[in-house]
C-alpha cells in the first residue's frame, strides 16, 4: 500500500489504544484447528517442523484501535492476520500518519524486523476486530535454521514485499486519484502476501480511505469509476476484483 501521508486514525481510537496497550497480550490464547488451517506457511513445513510450529503459535483477538506492534519496541513474535484488517503506519510530527501497507486476512508481516531482531520502525494498528496470530521469534529463527520450506516462504515474502513497495512508490506519484485507488486496491489483492483475500476483499470505504490517503467521498467516486470500467464490482461489505492486471497497471485509465 502506498506510503502516503494521511490523516491520523481518529484521536479517540488512538487514545484508547494507548490506554489499553497491554490488552491484546492479555487476550492471547492457543490457536484453534480452524485458525491453524488458515496459516499458509504451515503447509510448506515437514511434519516435525509443522508440529513444533503449531504448538508455538498463539492468537489474540484485537479490537479496533489496538496496537499489535509499536514503534521502538523489540519484536517478540512474527505476526499474521487470521481474520480482519490491520494497517502498517508511522505517526509524523505534524500529527498525520504515513501508511505503508494495509494487512488483510492471510497476510504475515514483519519478517525483516524479525530477521534482524531490531526494534519496530512502524506501528501495526487494528482497523476492525481482527484475529492476529503470532509465532514466537525464537521459533521463527529455529525454522529458518532447520526448514528449507520455511526459508522459501520467507524469501518469497521478502521478494513480494519489495515489489509491493516499489509499486507503492510509483502510486505515490500518481496525480489521478482513481488510478491511486486502483493501484492500492491491487496491493491488497496480492495472492502471495494476502492469500486469505481471494477475489473478494472485505473492506469499508472508510477503511480504504484510511489506507489510501483520500477522503471517503473521493474513494467512493473512484470505486464507482473502477466498477464502471469493469475492473471491480462493489458488493455489500466489500470489493470483488474482476481485472487484477488492469488495477495493477493503471490500464483502466490508459496509464502504463
Amino acid at each position: 500500500m502506498a506510503s502516503v501521508p494521511i490523516p491520523a486514525y481518529p484521536r479517540e481510537a488512538k487514545e484508547s489504544a494507548s490506554r489499553n496497550a497491554g490488552s491484546l497480550r492479555e487476550r492471547v490464547r492457543p490457536a484453534t484447528r480452524a485458525e491453524l488451517d488458515g496459516v499458509p506457511w504451515l503447509r510448506a513445513l515437514a511434519p516435525a517442523e509443522r508440529e513444533r510450529a503449531q504448538a508455538a503459535i498463539v492468537v489474540g483477538d484485537a479490537e479496533p484501535g489496538d496496537l499489535v506492534c509499536r514503534v521502538g519496541r523489540p519484536p517478540t513474535y512474527w505476526f499474521g492476520v487470521i481474520e480482519g484488517l490491520l494497517k502498517m503506519s508511522k505517526d509524523r510530527a505534524d500529527g498525520s500518519s504515513m501508511t505503508y501497507s494495509g494487512l488483510p486476512s492471510g497476510g504475515w508481516f514483519g519478517e525483516g524486523t524479525a530477521l534482524k531482531r531490531e526494534p519496530y520502525r512502524y506501528d501495526i494498528l487494528a482497523l476492525r476486530k481482527s484475529i492476529v496470530a503470532g509465532l514466537p521469534i525464537d521459533d521463527f529463527h529455529w525454522l529458518l535454521d532447520h526448514s528449507i520450506g520455511f526459508n522459501r516462504f520467507v524469501m518469497n515474502q521478502l521478494n513480494e514485499r519489495l515489489g509491493q513497495f516499489i509499486a507503492a512508490r510509483e502510486a505515490d506519484r500518481l496525480n489521478n486519484p482513481d488510478a491511486r485507488v486502483a493501484r492500492n486496491l491491487a496491493q491488497l489483492f496480492n495472492p502471495v502476501l494476502f492469500p486469505g483475500v481471494g477475489q473478494l476483499l472485505r473492506i469499508t470505504q472508510q477503511e480504504l480511505a484510511y489506507l489510501v490517503g483520500l477522503s471517503r467521498q473521493r474513494v467512493n467516486e473512484a470505486l464507482r469509476t473502477l466498477q464502471a470500467r469493469g475492473a471491480i464490482a462493489v458488493e455489500y461489505g466489500g470489493v470483488r476484483v474482476l481485472d487484477l492486471e488492469a488495477l495493477r497497471s493503471g490500464g483502466v485509465f490508459g496509464e502504463r
